[in-house]
């Protein structure tokens, strides 16, 4: 891993920049999907099966997952999923919204300008495939608490070059780690496992052009403004993944929320999983010269480091 001093790999041009999203523009075109049509919304939920791998569940491993009943496991993991792809809803509506921000009265003749249009339209359609998979899971809204709703409505409307895209990239990246095992594990709900497939899909262009704009707006950016963005991503990050399993689907999947919730606090399973899955993550980020000693501090705090 890059260390926290290490400054910026050399800044894509603007040249660069729009070969990246033109190449980004054609795969669109060759590989997208509607979920509308590709999903199957119809067959009613096998309850036989989870809604995310077990191992990814903040209770596998510890003591209170080994006293659940297996129709209990998959309860929960139905449950988890629903949250998880609830917090996605919010933070693609935060992405959205800053990427029409950024683009607003730009060129709209230029690659990238396009290409934001063509993202903020695959979130939407994200957004509205997650919704119909967690009404499907038969899941409450899971929303993060007030105070995170807060914080991020002041960040949509105040965020912007490369603390707003690095924050984008580190949100798409944890998800993408989990659906990629999620789409593959035949013990998850079908229809789960094509909503994780269009996502990692579709996202890992997202992710391609959130490095390229983090790259690009850091370009010549002084020792403070590092500082200050490499925070700035830290705490976004720490309140994304802390708000990825709300702490009400232990009462929905039929346990006592209390005792779950402190044993998926201390459950270092998840913790040493969860760390693993941001490898790259974190090394992109030292590379970037956004990975500080007050930044890994929170990362560490959320377990992402």
């Amino acid at each position: 891993m890059a260390s926290a001093t290490a400054g910026a790999d050399a800044a894509p041009t603007q040249s660069d920049r729009d070969d990246v999203a033109r190449r980004l523009l054609h795969s669109s075109e060759a590989l997208s999907y509607d979920p509308a049509q590709e999903v199957d919304w119809e067959t009613p939920l096998d309850t036989n099966h989870h809604g995310a791998s077990p191992e990814w569940s903040t209770l596998y491993g510890t003591s209170y997952w080994a006293e659940m009943t297996p129709e209990q496991q998959r309860e929960l993991t139905r449950q988890e999923a629903a949250s998880v792809a609830s917090t996605g809803i919010w933070f693609e509506m935060i992405l959205q919204q800053m990427m029409l921000r950024d683009f607003y009265a730009k060129d709209p003749t230029e690659p990238a300008f396009q290409w934001a249009l063509t993202e903020i339209a695959d979130e939407c359609r994200h957004s509205i495939m997650f919704a119909r998979g967690a009404a499907k899971l038969r899941a409450p809204a899971y929303r993060p608490r007030r105070l995170v709703v807060e914080l991020g409505r002041a960040f949509k409307t105040l965020a912007f070059g490369e603390a707003a895209y690095a924050a984008i990239l580190v949100a798409e990246e944890v998800l993408d780690v989990m659906q990629r095992d999620w789409m593959r594990d035949e013990r998850i709900a079908p229809f789960v496992r094509t909503i994780n497939n269009i996502h990692v899909v579709e996202e890992s262009r997202h992710m391609k052009f959130a490095r390229e704009e983090t790259r690009s707006r850091l370009a010549g950016a002084g020792w403070l403004r590092r500082q200050i963005n490499a925070l700035v991503v830290a705490i976004v990050s720490y309140f994304i993944v802390t708000s990825m399993v709300h702490k009400k689907v232990y009462a929905n999947a039929g346990l006592d929320p209390e005792r779950a919730t402190r044993e998926a606090k201390n459950n270092e399973h998840h913790k040493s999983l969860l760390r693993s899955s941001c490898s790259g993550l974190m090394e992109f980020l030292g590379s970037a010269g956004l990975l500080t000693k007050a930044s890994m501090w929170i990362y560490k705090r959320a377990n992402l480091l």
